[in-house]
């Protein structure tokens, strides 16, 4: 029988794309549930009962209840996975996967938000060109942690690859100029052809998100 557990998002989060191309490549089938963050729906007591932090994405499964992206993508490798390539248990291995996990959270994501965010969501009327700055320096350091290898840690495909794709592919929708990032561009343009569902469950949000980004900063 096919497992499946209700899954909490919004199609242009790139968090919550992460955990979607994460279920696919490990065989689980997600019940998604569309939160529409715009209008509130997140802050309803429903929600609010089952996640009283109120973010996206969350996932159920039985009475587990997980939020946190990059957690629900080692959880689902951790308890679904057939085989442990996509996280391997290799300490040194795992321990740069969450280096790089860490990094899209608290860094490379983090630095776009800072970015886009204050005109996209703040009423900002003009971007920062210093905070562009920022996000092209981190986008440069993934460029050298590409190099000489195929994926984002060796030469196979691990949950860092999902999850690193669902920012960069959401930063190149938005306007971004990734080629000036040749190892990001090689390896983006890999995963796009690669990844199992990308381009149902990563390429629609990603654009849309990149829709309103440009609407916001003045690109056509």
């Amino acid at each position: 029988a096919k497992i499946t557990m209700d899954f909490y998002y919004m199609p242009i989060s790139a968090p919550c794309r992460s955990g979607m191309l994460t279920a696919k490549a490990v065989g689980v089938e997600l019940n998604l549930k569309h939160l529409d963050l715009f209008s509130g729906e997140h802050m309803k007591p429903e929600f609010l009962a089952i996640n009283p932090q109120h973010v996206i994405p969350t996932l159920i499964d039985g009475d587990f209840v997980l939020w946190e992206s990059r957690a629900i993508c080692t959880y689902l490798i951790s308890q679904y996975g057939k085989e442990d390539s996509l996280y391997p248990s290799d300490p040194k291995t795992r321990a740069t996967i969450d280096r790089l996990l860490y990094f899209d959270m608290g860094t490379l994501y983090h630095r776009f938000g800072e970015y886009v965010y204050p005109v996209m969501f703040r009423g900002e009327e003009k971007v920062d060109p210093v905070k562009l700055e920022a996000l092209h320096e981190a986008l440069g350091w993934l460029n050298d942690f590409l190099a000489g290898h195929e994926w984002a840690v060796g030469d196979n495909v691990t949950v860092a690859d999902n999850v690193l794709v669902a920012s960069v592919a959401t930063f190149e929708a938005s306007g971004i100029d990734i080629s000036k990032h040749a190892n990001v561009a090689a390896w983006l343009e890999k995963c796009k052809s690669t990844l199992p569902g990308y381009a149902e469950i990563n390429d629609p949000g990603a654009v849309a998100f990149g829709k309103m980004a440009k609407a916001k900063l003045g690109i056509d």
